[in-house]
């Protein structure tokens, strides 16, 4: 591979115009297609294999004028003091506005009138307009939103209290100014690292045209492949990082080749011949990564994860291509005046040990102890871990201030915390030969039932075959109680299905939550199975080892459990949470877990391959397996920790969103890259290879023999080129012994 590499980057180097031109017209070709695309609308949620999923899709079968995928949204009011909704004044007003509503717009379904629809709670403080649309909440206009928006303010002025719930005032995600930080963050970091604003501008520069790309291919085909609204966010967010990393660790390369002595166009090609590799490889591994949630086997998830996975891959081949070629254009000037001063006078003299050096050189010292406060530390960290509750949002994760939240907060005060998540149960009777006998049974056994406040009268359609009834539950959606009432009446649906064949079916958006949470915890340990062992095999063959592979996959699963621990205190508990932002706490979002362990551990192997292939590289090449660590280190330390805090910053940029599932993403994914990169690739992985020595790169020899060599370390290609020794070798080799010698 690495020859491969080799030439294909001294071809992008030597044909530079060429290559950046092909770039340049896929950016206005994307660009183009997303112009000329129609708006994104919200993905279409569904859940196959599921009850609720199930009973939903019966529903737009035998209802299909009750459009139950339409948007919905509930006008409240609450009287002043002293007075009621009943009075007749507060009445004239409620119905006004329910009038006007009706004659507003062509998108609304239905609007039920509080008085005949028995939407006033019992104490007569609290009533309710219901609205139904026709069309999702995405596909709103800004007329018909602005029209509900505008409902009651006229009440308003006659003392009334209106606010607005339900997903038709949803509206598009927006991440805020911190995203435009957190890349001026990275740009800093690049020119700190390079001491060169040509070199910190081309990963910014080639990184931001393979997200271009990616973006713009995401909105030209979201509605085309459904989509939805937030997977081009979370497809910038990782195609931003990785982009930045992959270039940073090509344009360290090719000045280092520099440094040598060695001819721009051959550096350009050694640059992708050996970091190039350790870049293919580690994209695969975040790919694999992405690409695995598709066994989750939720459409949403898997289909942003295929856009992710797709945004990283542009990125891998632009840094194999369109990088080398803008190092061509830049000249000797990515050096800058002061790398190239730095770099004579390491020729001539001894070269001072750098701060990876160092910290090799103490990890070397007390291995144990590093050891110890890395794991001790990060177990710690992950004890809130344990306390993790998942669900999906609703109006009562809302912050206080919105509208939402505070139609939330009424409707709970005047009818009960059960009245926002009501369960819908679908009596299947096609198959029944009393159908009406088993639904009065269904209504009956429901309304005997523990913690269930409210049984409505059962709703048929017009064939007879299906009925409605609405359930309200005691307490509120996301509690321990309501998902029991939930499975209370599958288990009585079980008994009636077997005696009258009348099959009982639950939704709504309680159960779907429910549902979702629970095909979550299903299916993250063969999911983890799935990834981990692809990623294990991968890395078997990037480093010829059983146990490299082994403490990579177990030093993952450390840092994820510990973000996953800081994410339970910050969102779940509130701790700190003023901080970032978090206005509300409650459940973890259910998709973020298995979301945030498929990018991690992606990330994580990054950090794996791009610094230990440098320890590879000098075991390879005859070194010593401490002499190794130090010169990983030494070569590599300083660029992984430039990236890490690129990803770091580039993730905490959308914490600063107004969607909560991307600011809970982008602090989850900056925290676990801070334990990973910091903790565990920096202190643990140096301190476990030094307790295993040579041992670390054991294979069996009929391993050895069935595995291809891949040659990602360019042994194969150094033999074929010869000339001045590169990292690893000359003085690299007489440092390492006198680095040894002081340990």
């Amino acid at each position: 591979m690495a020859t491969f590499l080799y030439k294909l980057g001294r071809f992008a180097f030597r044909r530079r115009r060429y290559v950046a031109l092909v770039w340049v017209a896929l950016l206005a070709l994307a660009g183009f297609g997303a112009a000329s695309a129609s708006t994104a609308t919200s993905s279409s949620f569904s859940i196959p294999g599921t009850e609720a999923q199930k009973a939903f899709d019966l529903l737009e079968q035998r209802f299909p004028a009750a459009s139950a995928d339409g948007a919905t949204a509930r006008v409240v009011f609450k009287a002043p003091d002293g007075e009621k909704m009943t009075d007749p004044a507060n009445k004239a007003e409620v119905r006004k506005v329910a009038d006007e509503l009706k004659a507003g717009s062509d998108q609304i379904a239905s609007v039920t009138d509080p008085y005949t629809g028995k939407a006033v709670s019992k104490d007569g403080s609290t009533a309710y307009v219901s609205v139904s649309y026709k069309v999702s909440s995405m596909e709103l206009t800004d007329a018909t939103r602005d029209d509900l928006k505008d409902a009651g303010t006229a009440a308003q002025q006659s003392g009334l209290t209106v606010e607005i719930g339900g997903d038709a005032l949803q509206v598009m995600p927006e991440t805020g100014a911190t995203e435009i930080i957190g890349v001026a963050i990275a740009a800093v970091v690049l020119v700190i690292t390079f001491g060169s604003l040509i070199a910190a501008g081309l990963p910014l520069l080639t990184a931001l045209i393979g997200v271009g790309i990616g973006v713009s291919t995401i909105t030209a085909l979201a509605n085309v492949l459904d989509l939805g609204s937030t997977t081009s966010t979370l497809a910038m967010m990782i195609g931003l990082a990785v982009g930045i990393d992959y270039a940073l660790f090509i344009v360290s390369r090719y000045r280092a080749e520099l440094a040598e002595g060695r001819e721009r166009e051959d550096a350009a090609g050694r640059a992708v011949g050996t970091a190039g590799s350790a870049v293919v490889f580690a994209g695969l591994t975040v790919v694999i990564a992405l690409v695995g949630l598709a066994v989750v086997n939720i459409p949403m998830l898997s289909k942003m994860g295929f856009a992710a996975a797709g945004t990283v891959a542009i990125a891998v081949l632009i840094a194999l291509t369109l990088v080398p070629a803008m190092m061509g254009f830049a000249g000797k000037r990515v050096m800058g005046r002061k790398a190239r001063k730095a770099a004579e006078a390491e020729i001539r003299t001894e070269p001072k040990p750098n701060m990876g050096t160092r910290w090799a050189r103490f990890v070397l010292r007390k291995p144990v102890w590093v050891l110890l406060v890395g794991v001790i530390g990060l177990g710690t960290i992950a004890v809130p871990a344990a306390s993790l509750e998942m669900g999906l949002p609703d109006d009562g994760s809302q912050p206080t201030s919105t509208t939402q939240r505070r139609a939330y907060d009424l409707l709970s005060d005047g009818f009960g915390p059960g009245f926002n998540g009501p369960l819908m149960v679908v009596v299947d009777t096609a198959n029944s030969s009393d159908g009406r006998t088993a639904v009065k049974r269904v209504t009956d056994d429901i309304s005997g039932m523990p913690h269930v406040v409210a049984v409505s009268p059962a709703t048929f359609n017009k064939a007879g075959d299906t009925a409605m009834i609405t359930v309200v539950p005691q307490d509120r959606p996301s509690s321990a109680e309501t998902e029991n009432v939930v499975h209370a009446i599958r288990e009585a649906g079980t008994d009636i299905k077997s005696d009258t064949g009348a099959e009982v079916l639950v939704t709504g958006s309680t159960a779907m939550n429910i549902d979702f949470s629970q095909k979550m915890n299903d299916a993250l340990l063969p999911y983890l199975a799935l990834v981990v062992g692809l990623a294990f095999l991968l890395l078997m063959l990037v480093f010829r080892s059983v146990l490299v592979p082994l403490k990579a996959a177990l030093g993952f699963l450390l840092s994820v459990v510990a973000a996953l621990g800081a994410v339970v205190a910050v969102f779940q508990w509130g701790w700190l949470g003023s901080l970032f932002g978090v206005e509300q706490t409650g459940p973890i979002m259910s998709m973020m877990p298995i979301f945030m362990v498929g990018v991690v551990f992606g990330l994580a192997m990054d950090y794996e391959v791009f610094l230990v292939t440098r320890m590879r590289e000098a075991y390879v090449h005859g070194e010593k397996p401490p002499q190794a660590i130090v010169t990983g280190f030494r070569h590599g330390a300083r660029v992984v920790t430039a990236a890490a805090v690129i990803m770091m910053a580039v993730f905490a940029g959308f914490i600063g969103s107004s969607e909560s599932m991307i600011k809970m993403i982008g602090f989850s994914l900056a925290i676990a890259v801070f334990f990973d990169a910091f903790v565990v690739r920096m202190a643990i992985v140096p301190a476990v290879l030094a307790l295993l020595g040579k041992r670390a790169w054991w294979l069996p020899r009929w391993l050895d023999r069935l595995l291809p060599n891949v040659d990602v370390e360019g042994e194969k290609l150094r033999k074929q080129l010869g000339g001045t020794p590169s990292d690893g070798e000359g003085h690299g080799d007489a440092q390492g012994e006198r680095e040894l010698t002081r340990v």
